[in-house]
């Protein structure tokens, strides 16, 4: 059944994976962003069935043009301007539009946890919008997403940096313990077949639900051998405090400084102890060609550090030839003795 379906910001990847996804398989798309701004927006003016409406989300009479006579929704809010005003704005409008399935991106607030546990600044407002939208009745369902495969980069940016040593091995420093859990997906790849699923399914199913979007979950050992597996290189893993050494934001400092403290001094789980048991059996039920952390290291990691401007992965085949090449003028010279 063709169904039109809302988005918004739409040029991030949780959302432009569903688009990619949505559009395909011949869903009408209403995707909203601010601009069109960047690789990502071009290619999705470009996709069949998808119309871009370009505004504002604090504009409530926009919100009523989005929403009108569509079916159902993905939404992501962010964190840029007033998240929970945005993502209240944006139920209420699906409210009035009488959106069927609403499925919100979400992420859970650690201070209902414990009394020593901090929020995370910039995942406790989600979760703030998602008690709303179940006090005012929309049909919903919630994703969690997990670490995005592709938070991993050889810029010198905080938490996710892999870190390219002369020796041609990797290193990732970062505040979780060697052995603690956590939840993977790659989220271009994964999260669009999912969510589009959760739709098929409907809220017959999913209603009220709390859905853990993580294919695999490995600690920061099993995690850097699996990239060491898809590079064929040393990759190894060395607990310490997040290192800042780039202009970053004040708002995401501070999610890094709760992030140290709550996942990785204290250990809580990333999810919360609800969704323990529900990762990753639910989003394997749900999709089952997900891309592992092993094969995003080997296909899609050197691809992406390229476009960064990096080069290691040159240097690397320039090494393999060089080894190639001393490699047989030894066997000639045994050949030769």
């Amino acid at each position: 059944m063709q169904r039109t379906v809302v988005t918004i910001n739409s040029n991030g990847r949780q959302s432009a994976s569903f688009i990619r996804v949505a559009a395909a398989l011949g869903w009408q798309v209403r995707a909203q962003m601010r601009d069109l701004n960047g690789i990502v927006a071009q290619e999705l003016v470009d996709l069949p069935n998808v119309t871009v409406y370009i505004g504002q989300l604090e504009d409530k009479k926009f919100l009523d043009d989005l929403f009108r006579s569509a079916q159902i929704a993905f939404i992501n809010t962010t964190h840029w301007g007033d998240e929970v005003a945005v993502g209240r704005a944006l139920a209420d409008a699906a409210k009035k539009a009488n959106i069927q399935h609403y499925i919100y991106s979400s992420m859970p607030d650690h201070s209902i946890y414990g009394d020593d546990y901090r929020s995370l600044p910039l995942w406790a407002p989600k979760f703030t919008v998602e008690q709303y939208i179940r006090q005012i009745g929309l049909p919903a369902t919630f994703v969690y997403c997990g670490i995005y495969h592709n938070n991993f980069t050889g810029l010198d940016f905080p938490l996710f940096r892999m870190e390219h040593k002369p020796d041609g091995s990797f290193l990732w420093e970062a505040p979780f313990h060697p052995d603690q859990k956590l939840p993977w997906l790659d989220s271009e790849h994964d999260i669009g077949p999912a969510v589009f699923q959760l739709f098929k399914e409907g809220p017959r199913k999913w209603n009220g639900r709390r859905i853990p979007l993580a294919f695999a979950v490995l600690t920061p050992i099993q995690v850097c051998k699996a990239f060491s597996r898809g590079l064929g290189r040393p990759v190894k893993y060395k607990q310490g405090p997040i290192k800042i050494n780039v202009p970053t934001p004040i708002g995401y400092r501070e999610h890094l400084s709760a992030l140290e403290d709550t996942l990785g001094n204290k250990r809580a789980d990333y999810f919360g102890p609800e969704l323990i048991d529900d990762c990753p059996g639910v989003a394997l039920e749900l999709w089952e060609g997900n891309r592992d952390l092993e094969e995003y290291a080997r296909e899609v990691f050197p691809v992406e550090e390229a476009a960064n401007g990096l080069t290691w992965m040159e240097e690397g085949e320039v090494q393999r030839q060089f080894n190639g090449v001393v490699g047989l003028t030894e066997q000639l010279n045994q050949a030769r003795l």
